[in-house]
């Protein structure tokens, strides 16, 4: 195991850095002999001592595990040759011990290993997380940004949710989406859809034509995966695809492929932007033609915040749906500055955990952005009206 492997293992039983999982099982020994001597000769529980290796099994290392073990052996044979001999509980229950806690460090060795190929999968699945989904700066191409992800399989920690931002000589660029299905695949095509998005939002000056290249990748990519046999070449993507022009005009650019409407959060309140009647990315034939690409005005100090279905879907123990909208509303006005894209992504991830109790049931993400303000012009109130 190495260092970064016993360091994660030991987080959640360590105090200032340093281990403390050796404390439970050493409290559960002293407590059986304490019992043990205070009771009754008519009931002796110092067998019960082959609990500590099992309990040190289940949280401490293999060679703790081993101490305890051995530390329940030793322990059990003072304690019981300190009675009388008519009322030690003998050799029956020592073999007991001894063999529960050789049991115990095979159980330990056992789990140890597959915490290794657990946290060895996690790294893999966070490597292939952090490729698709690149780090980006908090202040990057005239944009203030943030943004949380969260898998509804927490061991996996990838699914098919994705954003980015590209910069380029005609504005910058940010696509949202939302990749049908889970696992592999739906990271396969949401690589596929980030890829084309990097070198589109860059080259191509009209944001339709940045639209329709996203549509050709997906349909070709759909064939290559029909083509090597897999099942699921009817995949398809929900996404939001904005521009925000070089100069710091007062609109937007905004085409919606069936995707959750992005919501404007600002001193005005939240508004939310007009969703449109895009079908989803490969979809898009089905009604013979791409969404319209909408001009949205948006206020320099609004902050535009684009989720995943992952927080519009996730529901209470009694089935209601968490409200977006409606929360983000009152924490702004109770608090402004929460307005800003790194406080606004936090209040949705705390929002949607507390709503849910924890219990996700599809991948989520929120992603929040805003021009910086000293590169934005003045605009006037009409960016706080939504239609």
């Amino acid at each position: 195991m190495t260092d970064l492997e016993y360091g994660r293992r030991r987080q959640l039983l360590s105090v200032r850095g340093h281990s403390v999982a050796w404390v439970p099982p050493l409290l559960l020994l002293v407590g059986i002999v304490l019992l043990d001597f205070n009771t009754s000769e008519r009931f002796r529980i110092v067998g019960w001592i082959v609990l500590v290796p099992g309990t040190a099994a289940a949280i401490c290392g293999m060679w703790t595990t081993a101490a305890f073990a051995g530390l329940a052996v030793v322990t059990y044979v003072a304690v019981d040759s300190a009675w009388p001999d008519q009322y030690r509980a003998g050799l029956g229950d020592f073999v007991l011990v001894a063999l529960g806690g050789l049991m115990a460090v095979m159980a330990s060795a056992v789990r140890l290993r597959k915490e290794r190929q657990t946290l060895h999968i996690q790294d893999i699945a966070e490597t292939t997380r952090r490729t698709v989904l690149r780090p980006l700066p908090p202040r990057w191409a005239g944009l203030d940004q943030a943004g949380v992800y969260l898998a509804a399989d927490v061991e996996a920690r990838v699914g098919g949710d994705f954003y980015d931002i590209q910069p380029g000589p005609h504005g910058t660029r940010v696509l949202v989406g939302d990749v049908q299905g889970k696992g592999l695949g739906a990271v396969e095509t949401a690589a596929a859809l980030l890829g084309t998005f990097r070198e589109a939002g860059y080259h191509e000056k009209d944001l339709a034509t940045v639209a329709e290249r996203l549509e050709i990748r997906i349909l070709r990519h759909r064939r290559h995966t029909t083509a090597l046999g897999r099942d699921d070449g009817d995949r398809f993507a929900t996404a939001v695809l904005i521009g925000f022009p070089e100069d710091p005009y007062p609109t937007i650019g905004v085409v919606n492929f069936g995707h959750e409407a992005p919501l404007a959060v600002g001193p005005g309140g939240v508004g939310e932007l007009p969703s449109g009647d895009g079908l989803p990315l490969g979809l898009c034939d089905l009604v013979g033609g791409l969404p319209p690409v909408r001009r949205v005005p948006l206020a320099a100090d609004e902050t535009l915040l684009l989720v995943t279905d992952g927080v519009s879907e996730a529901r209470d123990r009694f089935g209601a749906f968490y409200p977006l909208a409606r929360d983000i509303a009152d924490a702004v006005a109770a608090d402004p500055g929460l307005a800003e894209p790194r406080h606004l992504v936090r209040r949705v991830r705390d929002g949607v955990l507390r709503h849910s109790g924890g219990r996700l049931g599809d991948d989520t993400t929120a992603f929040a952005v805003r021009r910086i303000q000293e590169a934005a012009g003045e605009d006037g109130e009409e960016g706080r009206l939504r239609s």
